[in-house]
């Protein structure tokens, strides 16, 4: 079955580059980022570690984990590794799940529950639906799922602004317009009447429309 928003994210357990986890346990209070790959040595997979790898530190500063999928063994993804370094300059800082049963990336829906038990034979463009990103947040829901095709690299800048407007908006009863960036104005949900949001947002807001409501970032 299909896995959509503010569904509980599957917990699994499985060997990674860094040792065992168990899913939910490693996540812990936090959020975290579940990137999937078809297959190691490939080459837009290769550049897009290589760039999480990079900017880890930002997700870090969110109190957000990166662990990446990629349906092959942990020996290769050891060896997969000292590629990514040599790339980016910088040494792979996130763990990297082993699916070479197929396991997780079955219990995501990225690949059919009958499609077999091994990657073993296996070529990227048998696995090219395993090009997910899933942001997960502290209470195990998932918050966020886009799929992308294999000849297209993931923009994490992005997926580091869904993670900042999932963290406002988290908190406070607003929502993020088109292209936010994190300090911009955001907007006031509309389940708030006027007279509840002049609690919360005392300094006003402006009305652009009946139903758009635009205030200042209340974390800034």
């Amino acid at each position: 079955m299909a896995l959509r928003i503010n569904d509980t994210a599957p917990d699994f357990t499985a060997n990674t580059s860094t040792g065992t986890i168990k899913f939910h346990d490693w996540i812990g209070d936090g959020w975290a980022m579940l990137f999937s790959h078809p297959k190691d040595f490939t080459p837009v997979c290769a550049t897009e570690l290589g760039y999480v790898a990079k900017i880890n530190g930002e997700f870090a500063k969110r109190g957000c984990k990166v662990i990446g999928l990629s349906v092959d063994r942990v020996d290769d993804h050891l060896k997969w590794a000292a590629d990514i370094e040599d790339l980016a300059g910088t040494k792979l800082n996130f763990p990297i799940i082993a699916d070479e049963d197929l396991e997780v990336a079955k219990l995501y829906d990225m690949l059919p529950a009958d499609e077999g038990g091994s990657s073993e034979g296996r070529t990227a463009a048998d696995n090219q639906t395993v090009r997910s990103v899933f942001l997960i947040a502290p209470d195990k829901k998932i918050k966020m799922s886009l799929t992308y095709p294999m000849s297209t690299g993931r923009n994490f800048d992005e997926l580091l602004r869904v993670l900042d407007s999932c963290q406002l908006t988290a908190k406070h009863k607003v929502a993020t317009p088109a292209n936010w960036a994190k300090g911009e104005d955001v907007i006031i949900l509309p389940s708030v009447n006027n007279d509840a949001a002049k609690e919360l947002f005392p300094d006003g807001w402006e009305t652009v429309k009946p139903y758009l409501r635009k205030v200042k970032d209340p974390s800034s």
